[in-house]
């Protein structure tokens, strides 16, 4: 199955007193790969001015641009019409991957990376240490039934409330609270499947309306692991569900650290407000 999106994310700052320069990245064009058809993206600013493409650490493609003049305001928006097609089933030989067969194959330095501690995803937290105890949460007879069982989990756990966590906010405060968002949830499932040795890394991106609908106004993050015979595939906690033609890639990363949608910096005012506001609409191909 493909599913066509065409995807507005806007973006505005607003500062307390004029600025004299903010310089601002982005991670906001969906990503070109094999499922991922980008059929156009453009970036604007206001106050207007050159914008600069790079590739990140990571394969990702950025944007960079600095606005010196005094403003105000500065209002970004990113529209985009990508094809995802829905990726193929997992192969039945990962149903008896051991432990053993798993250790035994990671050798990419992709996959080393993705097992180390990262800002947001630390295996080694006592509060995590605890959350698992509490709820049970440990390996399971297989790699792939380990991942099932913990996006399951994690599903039950938590709450999904926007609003209860910030973009800063460790995985000790979802874990505390029992509430958060995407990026919570995708932190908190690559911390445990890092301490179990998997391979894992958070996606930043779009979710999708399903086929019965014609627009959602969501952002979202979800985990892609790696096994062998599957490489690398995604899972999404926050849904329970595996990665399908809804979940719109844009970046990928250790954690949100390595891909925000928007970083920033700005001279000459103390306070700055930033609002957001995404929208996809899902067209089916003729």
């Amino acid at each position: 199955m493909t599913a066509r999106y065409t995807i507005r994310h806007e973006l505005k700052f607003t500062y307390e007193s004029a600025v004299t320069g903010s310089v601002i990245t982005l991670f906001l064009a969906p990503a070109r790969n094999l499922s991922q058809l980008v059929r156009s993206f453009s970036l604007g600013t206001d106050p207007g001015g050159a914008i600069f493409t790079f590739i990140g650490p990571y394969g990702n493609r950025g944007h960079f641009f600095d606005r010196p003049s005094p403003h105000r305001e500065l209002r970004i928006r990113a529209l985009s019409e990508v094809d995802v097609v829905r990726q193929p089933p997992l192969p039945k030989s990962l149903d008896a991957l051991s432990w053993t067969s798993l250790e035994s194959a990671i050798r990419a330095p992709q996959q080393w990376m993705m097992l180390q501690p990262s800002h947001f995803a630390r295996p080694s937290s006592a509060m995590l240490k605890r959350f698992m105890n509490e709820f049970g949460i440990d390996k399971g007879r297989t790699p792939l039934n380990s991942i099932r069982d913990l996006k399951a989990a994690l599903r039950a756990a938590f709450v999904y409330a926007p609003g209860s966590t910030s973009a800063q906010s460790p995985i000790d405060h979802i874990l505390e609270g029992g509430r958060g968002v995407c990026q919570d949830y995708a932190h908190v499932m690559i911390s445990i499947l890092r301490s179990w040795g998997i391979p894992s890394r958070y996606v930043s991106g779009y979710l999708g309306p399903d086929s019965n609908a014609v627009e959602h106004n969501e952002s979202h993050a979800w985990v892609e692991c790696w096994l062998p015979d599957a490489g690398w595939f995604g899972v999404d906690p926050v849904n329970d569900d595996d990665c399908d033609e809804r979940h719109i890639r844009v970046a990928i990363g250790r954690d949100y650290g390595d891909v925000p949608p928007v970083r920033g910096v700005f001279s000459g005012a103390l306070k700055s407000e930033l609002a957001t506001h995404v929208e996809v609409v899902r067209h089916e191909p003729s």
